[in-house]
């Protein structure tokens, strides 16, 4: 039996409580950057802001510039992580073509398209010095 199969046997561990909750809870968090950094969407957001940032050192861009590009390009990463989460799931679920799978697909795409519209306009108007 393979770890896809339905009639794998899984055991539910029960969480565990207090300093070991926030262990375990740091294991999954770095799992899932783990999964998304197999994400080539996610390694070209964080080679972009790789990109950004040497272009705000050039330009010298103001401290509030910096707090506000961080903010975006964490939110970016936010949304590709959900849109990766419902990628997964929708494939898990729909195997097959569906309107319904496209839907959920197209719709976390848009999410992502719309942060990195918005963080790029923001990270271009800094650097041709318009804010």
């Amino acid at each position: 039996m393979t770890a896809q199969d339905p009639e794998t046997k899984r055991t539910v561990v029960p969480p565990r409580s207090g300093l070991l909750h926030i262990v375990d809870a740091a294991g999954y968090s770095l799992a899932g950057f783990k999964r998304l950094w197999a994400e080539t969407a996610a390694r070209l957001e964080i080679t972009a802001a790789a990109i950004v940032t040497v272009a705000f050192v050039w330009r010298g861009a103001a401290a509030w510039h910096w707090g506000v590009m961080l903010v975006l390009f964490s939110l970016v990463l936010v949304v590709e992580a959900l849109n990766t989460a419902i990628e997964v799931l929708t494939d898990g679920i729909s195997p097959h073509w569906s309107q319904m799978a496209k839907d959920a697909k197209d719709l976390g795409s848009l999410a992502v398209g719309l942060m990195l519209v918005v963080s790029g306009a923001f990270a271009g108007l800094v650097i041709v010095g318009v804010l």
